[in-house]
């Protein structure tokens, strides 16, 4: 499912295409930013890549602009669980940063997530992170707990029912 914003779109990563993307292997219309993929998305990419049955709808996807560079990545951690929630990260390139990509990205995101099935979202990021921590304020989520080293958020997801 791709997923479209005002300025963004969201494609789906094959394992195949995430083998591709780990190994710089770029093909004509791939079109990625010199900085993507940058070292956080490495870890989910390489899991993707040795994937075999990935949901389709609750996977990773390519962030692109509006010119059609892939700038960045947004990933659910897998389907809802027994509960309906579900976990998300996202990242942009430097150069895409600071101007509400990511937050028009995660909002569209949690959309489609909530539009099938999607109960609660829950995200994390590093203490030190505030930009983050504004994207997921920006995106409905509130912080509900901190540790040393991350703080925690999560939202309700209105299904709409």
């Amino acid at each position: 499912m791709i997923i479209h914003t005002e300025r963004a779109t969201l494609e789906p990563i094959s394992a195949e295409l995430a083998r591709r993307i780990i190994a710089r292997d770029e093909k004509d219309g791939d079109a990625w930013h010199p900085e993507y993929p940058f070292a956080d998305e490495l870890g989910p990419l390489r899991e993707l890549a040795e994937s075999t049955g990935a949901d389709p709808l609750f996977a990773m996807y390519l962030i692109r602009n509006q010119d059609g560079l892939a700038i960045g990545g947004f990933g659910f951690r897998g389907p809802p669980d027994t509960f309906g929630s579900i976990e998300f990260g996202y990242g942009l390139v430097k150069a895409a940063r600071g101007v509400g990509l990511a937050t028009e990205a995660v909002t569209a995101a949690l959309q489609m997530a909530a539009a099938n099935g999607a109960l609660r979202a829950i995200a994390n990021t590093d203490i030190a992170n505030v930009a983050s921590q504004r994207v997921l304020e920006k995106s409905g989520l509130s912080e509900t707990r901190r540790s040393s080293s991350k703080v925690y958020f999560e939202r309700k997801l209105d299904t709409g029912a």
